[in-house]
This record gives structure tokens, C-alpha cells and sequence, in this order.
């Protein structure tokens, strides 16, 4: 897999997040007859456990995008597109693994594998910024 490839397969999880959201807010309107504004920003919704997780799964996609985004935009621009190849893949297994922990429930232990996920997702980011600029020329 091309750290393109990767960068394609972060935004599309992403996304995937979002349209699982989107259809269950879909079907509360539809079906259910709740207020489409029932979910304005700030205002506490009586949501499944599963759904609030998935939404919180969302946002730290969101966070971590624009980060993943940068390094391997920056890498192909470049032209050390070899310096982030052999780590992209393993940021979005990383952050797959991480959503879906986040999925399963909350508890300590897996709150702390979701965290170990998240710190390879950060290693890994480290690793591929000093790549770019203090490595190899790719």
C-alpha cells in the first residue's frame, strides 16, 4: 500500500464514521420523528452508547487527518514519497484498530489499548516528520 494509498484509506474511514452517524440520525428523524436539531452543537442527546463511541471515534479521526495529511502530502511533493512508504500502512491499521476499540466500549483496559494504538499512530507521525527532515533524500 502507497502512503497515498494510506492517506486515501484514513479519509475513507473517516468517512465511514461519519455516514454511520449520519444514517442513524437519519433514521431517529425518519422513523423515530425526532427534531432534526436535536443534535446542534453543544446540546446533550440522549444517544446508544455505541453511537456517542462512534461519534468520539469520529473526532479523533478528525484530529489525527490533517496531521497524516500534511506528512504524506508533504512527503509526495517532495518527492520522498519512499521516506513515509514503509509507515503509512501501519498509522491507518493503527487508527482502524483504534476506532473499533473505542467501538467495543469503554473500560480501563481498553481505553489503554486504545491509547497504545493512538501512540503508534504518534511514533509513527514522528517518525516520517524527521524522515522528511532530517533523513534520507527518498
Amino acid at each position: 500500500m502507497s502512503s497515498l494509498q494510506a492517506l486515501i484509506g484514513f479519509a475513507a474511514w473517516t468517512l465511514l464514521l461519519v455516514l454511520v452517524i449520519f444514517a442513524w440520525r437519519g433514521f431517529q428523524i425518519v422513523v423515530k420523528g425526532k427534531k432534526a436539531y436535536s443534535w446542534t452543537r453543544g446540546r446533550i442527546v440522549d444517544e446508544p452508547g455505541l453511537i456517542r463511541r462512534i461519534e468520539h471515534a469520529h473526532i479523533n479521526c478528525l484530529e489525527n487527518l490533517p496531521i497524516f495529511a500534511v506528512i504524506v502530502l508533504a512527503a509526495a511533493a517532495m518527492g520522498k514519497g519512499a521516506v513515509t512508504a514503509p509507515y503509512a500502512a501501519y498509522v491507518l491499521y493503527a487508527r482502524v484498530a483504534q476506532s473499533l476499540t473505542h467501538m467495543v466500549g469503554i473500560g480501563h483496559w481498553l481505553v489503554m489499548l486504545r491509547a497504545t494504538f493512538w501512540a503508534i499512530q504518534l511514533a509513527l507521525f514522528v517518525v516520517m516528520i524527521l524522515g522528511l527532515c532530517c533523513g534520507h533524500s527518498g
